[in-house]
């Protein structure tokens, strides 16, 4: 027996972006398509038809009164809201780190440099069982789903050994098997140099190139391999080496780029063909017109520089320069501890000069670009997947007025619906 078709009706706005076979850049960022009186009609997980609430009661006048009926009168409806880059798969606690801070100001890479910070959650999620650190992760994804996320991309790094990459990988995978939010995993071997390989970075390179990244990849368990170029951590021709090995093996580039420093982090990401470059608080202009030229995403994350005092991404500059944009919570314990999209939207409006439409853009059609998944979410569009956030606002606008709440009223994945009134199903 096949499931009854899910009718979305009397929307005071269905908001899209509209698929342009690439992510979206410059002013068309702010072009949305906003359906006022809005109506979407859902079979399966497939969206089929998108339009006034008046257009789908005639199209649908016969099929209408077997549908399951949301009526989402004085509320907006948009995608699924999707983040690009987490570390949301990981043991323990860095709270201690945080108030730290307030008695001895102390800077992210000096902790780094102390053996603490990523070194700190490193040592916890290699001791802690697999499972407990599947549940810690089950209850962050559903806080993701409580504020609208439908998909996420999940890294590794807190191994950084075989066994432990190993662990966060299968736990990511377990997680998209079990959980309503769909996880996409990359590879992040090369998140810091190991505390014992600090005298030979480039023993610990080879090991990723030649032990790692094959194995990885006979299990099928990352579609991206990501690199931070860093002084400090791996050099440009390092990461290179990593991201060339990644794609021998299949594995998409990512790379944090310019993260606290200009590395030359975007040129590489250009070179590299990556499908997106991270952070970029110090890339050359440069090197985001050659981001611009090939359509690479800059995933941009506010998270950070709020909690840990760094500047504020250059948004304006490169929407302006024409690179395609996105948004994440860069979820992490210490750096970004939030599950809230809808906030750093927030603060993209706030301190990084962008436009509500922008923002609304950067965390739906772009981020599904930035994680190889445009084809298929990330728009209000017949024929791709249902994934769908209601929101109990009237105007999209609102969402970005109103900071710092949830203004979820309802979540649909895959057609089906897993947040009623506000609470996870």
């Amino acid at each position: 027996m096949s499931k009854k078709a899910l009718w979305i009706k009397n929307a005071s706005q269905v908001v899209t972006a509209k698929e342009n076979k690439g992510p979206l850049a410059g002013k068309e960022m702010r072009n949305l398509t906003v359906i006022e009186n809005g109506s979407v009609w859902i079979e399966g997980d497939q969206i089929v038809t998108v339009g006034t609430t008046k257009e789908l009661e005639q199209k649908y006048e016969r099929e209408r009164n077997d549908a399951t009926i949301i009526d989402a009168s004085h509320k907006i409806v948009t995608p699924g809201l999707i983040d690009p880059h987490t570390h949301a798969v990981y043991a323990g606690s860095r709270e201690e780190e945080f108030y730290r801070r307030f008695e001895r100001p102390t800077s992210y890479l000096d902790l780094l440099e102390e053996g603490g910070g990523i070194h700190s959650t490193v040592v916890q999620t290699q001791e802690e069982y697999a499972y407990r650190i599947y549940q810690q992760s089950y209850e962050r994804l559903t806080s993701f789903l409580a504020h609208g996320v439908t998909t996420i991309e999940v890294k590794s790094g807190y191994g950084l050994e075989l066994e432990t990459e190993l662990k966060q990988l299968q736990i990511a995978k377990m997680l998209n098997d079990t959980h309503a939010v769909d996880v996409v995993s990359t590879f992040l071997g090369a998140h810091v140099v190991p505390l014992v390989y600090k005298k030979d970075t480039q023993k610990y390179v080879n090991l990723l190139i030649h032990e790692m990244i094959p194995r990885i990849s006979s299990y099928n368990l990352a579609a991206f391999n990501d690199a931070v170029c860093l002084p400090n951590a791996f050099s440009f021709k390092q990461c290179q080496e990593i991201l060339e090995a990644g794609k021998r093996y299949g594995m998409l580039p990512k790379i944090h780029a310019d993260p606290f420093e200009y590395c030359r982090g975007a040129e590489l990401a250009a070179e590299v063909g990556a499908i997106s470059a991270d952070y970029l608080l110090y890339a050359s202009d440069e090197g985001l017109k050659k981001l611009a030229e090939k359509r690479i995403v800059a995933t941009l994350l506010p998270g950070n520089s709020l909690f840990v005092g760094m500047k504020w991404p250059d948004a304006r500059k490169m929407i302006d320069l024409g690179v395609p944009v996105t948004l994440s919570t860069d979820c992490n314990p210490g750096s970004s501890p939030t599950t809230s999209q809808q906030f750093v939207m927030n603060l993209a409006c706030m301190n990084m000069n962008m436009s509500p439409e922008e923002v609304l853009v950067a965390t739906t059609l772009n981020a599904a670009h930035a994680i190889n998944q445009g084809d298929k979410i990330g728009s209000i569009e017949a024929g791709k997947q249902a994934d769908l956030a209601i929101f109990n606002v009237s105007s999209y606008r609102t969402l970005q007025y109103q900071y710092g709440l949830n203004h979820i009223d309802c979540v649909v994945k895959k057609g089906e619906v897993v947040v009623e009134n506000g609470k996870v199903l």
